[in-house]
């Protein structure tokens, strides 16, 4: 009995002195950092919501030993993004990985690919329901799933237990930045200029440069632009580059805290690996943001490339369809299609942005169109076959032009319940009569240094011009059977434009003439819109790509 009760004197004497000893580690600031002022910082106080919490005096002796954790961001219906530390690897070949979050709780993990700016591997999970009473929220482990593959771990933080809290989407976040051929910085953040149109001054904004692991600010310079999600800053000072320790970058309010940030700094790259891009630079490419698109992607491509489009550039939105392998198809004939990560939802202005400024190297034109959309003239619907000049003909104009518009013309269901196996251009041959918007191809040079954009078309820098092209269109085949259209509730990529759920902007052109705010299907759907029967595009795709190699029907 006295054995016993010595036994439990010693347990609570240990007890009680752990409980010490990490209360003093909190309070001299080994558990809990924030931004520390610099000497060159100017004045003002900048600090952040701390955001490492280990929960034990071994976490944090594992913290001082192991790499720095991922960043995590809670996206809407429990989605979680997760973003490895710059210098963790990915699995290797087809391991299956998971989230594991505190508390023993896990999911499958979704690999994402390298963010084009940084290089960070993303994945993404759904949020177990157990985890989701463990609050405050933690940034998961990505640990590989199989028992047998114990070496695989890919980013296990500090012992298996992240420290680092989860960033949230639904509020203010700094999600990405990139270093343009200027040398200028772009930074994306949301929550700043919260509506189309309005955008806080730039002279409101500071970008703020700070290491990673400490969390010391090392430079604090106004930002030169401020539109939509995108911010253009001037570069750290080059004592402030080196990457070791991680620089990373976010936006201040003028008199408010910094926002919380998972964007790092990466210099610019070396001069002969730019000019090995140039030398590959092409004329006419296709820039699109794409989500479950893969039985729509081979059409789309095949047809663009015969008529004088070079190279396609796919932003990958999330996609779980078979996106990946079609573009290894594509590729393996020949087709010049990369894809981009791009996980962020409703940030298709801001990727257009980065797209336009970061492959200038790249691309001299670009046409910004989705790929159930389709260049086309019907001077070209005689043609015995298809010619790289077609397209090259709509953008052959003055130096002064830096953007052709062309009209759209939106197809119907055309009486069909399911979708088209021969695709859409031979599915869908009913459209509405009158024009109702446009799209555009896009000299990079000539934008505006805000890349301000409506998904479509960009604002020009002064002296650059717009310019209709009247004898060529677009093809939308927007109304598609039913069971296709409806998945267009789940998810908008736009940033400014309502999700269908609701009930305002009622009067815009985005919104479907006479659809709810659910996705039931109208009366009549089927034939829907169905103003003029065209089968223009129909008949050409089918004498130039019927038979042969370049086999365009699926």
């Amino acid at each position: 009995m006295q054995a016993r009760r010595r036994h439990v004197r010693a347990c609570r004497v240990l007890v009680a002195a752990l409980t010490l000893l990490t209360t003093l580690l909190f309070l001299t600031g080994v558990v809990t950092r924030g931004f520390v002022r610099s000497s060159d910082t100017p004045a003002g106080r900048l600090f952040v919501t701390p955001r490492r919490l280990p929960l034990s005096l071994g976490a944090v002796r594992e913290a001082t030993r192991a790499a720095p954790p991922a960043d995590a961001v809670l996206l809407p219906d429990w989605e979680v993004l997760v973003v490895l530390h710059p210098n963790a690897s990915a699995p290797a070949g087809d391991n299956a990985t998971a989230c594991e979050f505190r508390g023993g709780a896990s999911s499958p993990a979704r690999a994402l690919g390298r963010l084009p700016s940084s290089g960070r591997h993303a994945y993404m999970c759904a949020m177990p329901e157990p985890a989701r009473r463990r609050q405050p929220f933690h940034a998961p482990c990505i640990v590989a799933s199989s028992a047998t593959a114990k070496d695989a771990v890919v980013d296990r933080g500090s012992a298996g237990r992240s420290p680092n809290l989860m960033l949230k989407w639904s509020g203010r976040l700094v999600y990405d930045s990139v270093v343009v051929d200027d040398g200028d910085v772009l930074v994306f953040a949301k929550g700043v200029n919260p509506r189309q149109g309005v955008n806080r001054a730039a002279s409101d904004v500071r970008c703020v440069y700070y290491r990673g692991s400490t969390d010391v600010v090392v430079a604090s310079l106004p930002a030169a632009t401020s539109a939509q999600q995108v911010f253009r800053c001037p570069p750290p000072p080059a004592t402030a580059e080196p990457a070791t320790p991680e620089l990373r970058v976010t936006l201040a309010i003028v008199g408010e805290q910094p926002i919380p940030s998972l964007a790092t700094y990466s210099p610019a790259r070396s001069g002969s690996a730019a000019a090995a891009e140039k030398k590959r630079r092409r004329q006419i490419c296709a820039c699109t943001m794409v989500r479950d698109v893969g039985k729509f992607l081979r059409e789309w491509v095949v047809y663009h490339a015969a008529v004088g489009v070079e190279r396609f550039l796919l932003y990958d939105n999330g996609s779980e369809d078979d996106l990946a392998e079609q573009v290894r198809r594509l590729r393996s004939e020949g087709m010049d299609v990369s894809t981009l990560a791009w996980p962020w939802p409703k940030t298709q202005e801001a990727g257009f942005s980065h797209g336009a400024a970061v492959h200038r190297d790249r691309c001299e034109w670009v046409a910004f169109i989705d790929v159930d959309e389709f260049i086309f003239s019907p001077r070209w619907a005689k043609s015995g076959q298809p010619a790289k000049s077609m397209v090259r003909s709509i953008v052959a104009v003055r130096p002064e032009v830096g953007q052709v518009w062309v009209g759209c013309m939106d197809f119907c269901p055309s009486g069909r319940s399911t979708h088209p196996a021969q695709g859409v251009t031979q599915g869908y041959t009913g459209r509405r009569r009158a024009v109702e918007r446009h799209k555009s191809l896009l000299r990079l040079d000539a934008v505006d240094p805000s890349l301000v954009n409506s998904v479509h078309h960009f604002a020009l820098r002064p002296g650059a011009r717009a310019e209709w092209n009247r004898w060529a269109r677009v093809n939308h085949y927007k109304y598609q059977a039913w069971e296709q259209f409806r998945l267009k509730f789940r998810r908008r990529v736009s940033t400014y434009v309502s999700d269908w759920t609701a009930r305002v902007n009622l009067q815009s052109k985005d919104r479907t003439p006479g659809l709810g705010f659910d996705a039931v299907e109208p009366a009549g759907w089927a034939h829907k819109f169905c103003e003029v029967n065209d089968t223009l595009l129909r008949d050409v795709t089918r004498r130039w790509f019927a038979a042969g190699h370049l086999l365009l029907l699926p």
